[in-house]
Formats: C-alpha cells, sequence, structure tokens
C-alpha cells in the first residue's frame, strides 16, 4: 500500500485513540502503535504496518468493524486486504479482559490469553513480538516493580507463542530476559 495510504490510516488511529496517553512517558498513544507498526513493516510482516497500527484499536477506543472496515475501503484497501487486516487486529485484541471475566484474576485471564494466542497466525504473532518489545523497553525503564510481573507472563507467553519470525522471537525472549 502507498505511503499516502498509510499516513491516511494513521490519522483516522489517531482520532480513534484521542487524547490517550502512553502510561509512563505521556506521550501521546499513537507513538507505541507507530513503534509496533514500523517494527513489523521493517521486518516485512504482511500488512504488519496496518496491523500494527491497529493491534489495540478494539480493546483501547469505541471503533468498530465496521468503522475499520469503512476506513480501509476509503483508503483504497480491497477486500481481501481488509479482511486480512480485520483478522490480524481480532487476533491481537485481548479477549479475555477484567469486564468480560470479572471471576477471574489477572494470573488466570493471562493464562487464558496465552493458551489463545498460541493459536493465532505466524503474522499475528510475529506483530505481537513487535508489541512485546515496545512494551519491555518502556515497563523496564519506567515500573520496575511491575516489570517482574510483566516480564514472568512475557516469557510464559513466548514459550507457545513461536510460530513467527524467528528474529523477532529470539530479540522479544532477549528482552524479556532484561
Amino acid at each position: 500500500m502507498s505511503a499516502t495510504c498509510q499516513t491516511n490510516f494513521l490519522s483516522f488511529v489517531t482520532v480513534q485513540h484521542g487524547e490517550q496517553k502512553r502510561k509512563y512517558t505521556g506521550e501521546p498513544y499513537t507513538v507505541h502503535l507507530v513503534a509496533v507498526a514500523e517494527c513489523a513493516e521493517a521486518n516485512n510482516l504482511k500488512f504488519g504496518y496496518e496491523i500494527g497500527l491497529c493491534h489495540d484499536l478494539f480493546e483501547d477506543t469505541a471503533c468498530t468493524d465496521q468503522q475499520l472496515r469503512t476506513a480501509l475501503e476509503a483508503y483504497g484497501y480491497m477486500t481481501n486486504e481488509i479482511d486480512f487486516i480485520l483478522q490480524g487486529t481480532w487476533d491481537l485484541t485481548d479477549k479475555f479482559i477484567s469486564a468480560d471475566y470479572p471471576n477471574f484474576n489477572r494470573k488466570q485471564r493471562k493464562a487464558m490469553e496465552v493458551e489463545r494466542l498460541a493459536t493465532i497466525s505466524a503474522n499475528s504473532q510475529s506483530i505481537k513480538y513487535c508489541d512485546l518489545i515496545d512494551n519491555t523497553k518502556s515497563i523496564v525503564r519506567h515500573d520496575r516493580n511491575f516489570a517482574r510481573v510483566y516480564l514472568t507472563e512475557k516469557a510464559n507467553l513466548l514459550k507457545v507463542m513461536n510460530k513467527g519470525d524467528q528474529t523477532l522471537h529470539e530479540l522479544a525472549v532477549k528482552n524479556t530476559l532484561s
């Protein structure tokens, strides 16, 4: 897809995330989305830029599947491309959240999420590695107490989420051992 389409699509995602900020730095949340998208694109992942931008869209905004589909159509994406991007976005959307599973604690929800993420496509797993790499940098730098919990969760995830790009997987594992 052209750089213009991607720029327009970034504007759409930016509007959807509104005034959201990164937890520790106060930067616009899109800084993280762009980091994930650029990592995915640099590693030649199929529609990695688009899926990287959207990986938190459904869990962090009011954007619907249909709104995303309509935006992608407006920016010139073909139906099969849109379907692929939507599937990748849904793959990376947490399913086991506290609002939907109030009787489960974080550890239980994360264990269910690990099982689910082990089954998503290699492309989606690779984009998830980019997400983990970027999040790990921020959490380790800014919240050492939570980092212990987070790094354990990520190590458990990476043991079973191993179908993706092996270079990115190794980098995600290395960063998890930080």
